[in-house]
C-alpha cells in the first residue's frame, strides 16, 4: 500500500510539472535561452498581460504567415478580454459560411464562435506564398518542441550571421536554436516590431516572450485547473501517505 502511494504521488508530481525537464530539442549544437516563465512549476500560472501581448504581437507579426487553427474568438475570453473586446476583435476577420437560400457560400464578419480563420486557404497556397515552404500552425507548437516554451523563445531570438565555415542557401536563415541551424522563416521581430497600449518595453526579448507565453497558453488553455487539482491531488495523497504510515507502525508494533 505504501509503495502504491509514494508511486501515486511520484506520477501526480510528474503531471503538475514537477517532473526534470525534458530533453533539448534538435541535435546537440543548438542553444537554447532558459526563459523566466510564470506558468513554469507546479504552481505555475499564466499572465494575462503577458498574454494579451503576445496576442497583438501574433496578430500584427505572425498572423500573416502562421494561423491557430484550434483556437476560437471567444477563447480570448482566457486573456482578459470581455465580450464587446471579443466581439470587436472577431468583427475584423472574414469567415467563409453558407451555403445560403441560392446554395452559395459567402464571407460575412466574424463572431466569438467561430475559430479564427487561416492566413491560407489551403496548405497549398501557403506554399506559393513561400517558396515551398509550410508554415506550421501555432495552436500546439509549444507541445509539438520538446522544451517548447524555451524552444520557441530561444528560436525567435536565434538569428544571427552564419559561420564562414557554413553555406546558407537563397531562401534559408541561420538560426543557432533550430536544428541543422537553416531555418526557411526569415527573422519575425527586430524590436520596436509593435507598440503596446501599456508602455511595456519592445525589445526583441519581451515581444518574444510575450508571444511565447501566449502561444504556451493556446497549446494548453486548462494547465491552471491541470496542476491546481494535481497539488491538491498530491496534498491529499501525502497525508493519506503519512496516516497509512501511522496506522501501519500501530498495528505491528507489537510485533516488533
Amino acid at each position: 500500500m505504501v509503495k502504491f502511494l509514494i508511486a501515486s504521488v511520484t506520477a501526480l508530481a510528474a503531471l503538475i510539472g514537477v517532473a526534470g525537464p525534458a530533453q533539448a530539442a534538435g541535435g546537440g549544437d543548438v542553444k537554447l535561452v532558459s526563459g523566466e516563465w510564470s506558468f513554469a512549476g507546479p504552481f505555475g500560472y499564466f499572465d494575462k498581460g503577458a498574454m494579451q501581448r503576445g496576442f497583438q504581437v501574433y496578430r500584427e507579426v505572425c498572423a500573416g504567415c502562421h494561423g491557430v487553427e484550434y483556437l476560437a474568438f471567444r477563447n480570448l475570453a482566457d486573456l482578459g478580454y470581455n465580450d464587446a473586446e471579443i466581439k470587436a476583435i472577431a468583427a475584423e476577420y472574414e469567415v467563409m459560411d453558407g451555403p445560403d437560400d441560392d446554395g452559395e457560400m459567402f464571407m460575412r464578419a466574424a463572431r466569438p464562435a467561430d475559430l479564427i480563420p487561416s492566413p491560407y486557404r489551403n496548405d497549398n497556397e501557403a506554399r506559393a506564398n513561400n517558396n515551398g515552404a509550410l508554415p506550421p500552425d501555432l495552436s500546439l507548437i509549444t507541445k509539438a518542441r520538446a522544451n517548447g516554451a524555451d524552444y520557441l523563445y530561444s528560436l525567435l531570438l536565434g538569428y544571427e550571421d552564419a559561420p564562414a565555415s557554413t553555406e546558407v542557401p537563397d531562401g534559408m536563415y541561420y538560426n543557432n536554436a533550430y536544428s541543422g541551424h537553416l531555418i526557411a522563416m526569415p527573422q519575425p521581430i527586430y524590436g520596436d516590431d509593435v507598440e503596446y497600449a501599456d508602455g511595456t518595453p519592445t525589445t526583441p526579448e519581451s515581444l518574444a516572450a510575450d508571444v511565447t507565453h501566449f502561444l504556451m497558453w493556446a497549446a494548453e488553455p486548462k494547465m491552471e485547473v491541470r496542476k491546481r487539482i494535481g497539488v491538491a491531488a498530491v496534498f491529499f495523497l501525502s497525508i493519506f501517505l503519512i496516516m497509512s504510515y501511522m496506522a501501519k507502525r500501530r498495528v505491528w508494533a507489537e510485533l516488533h
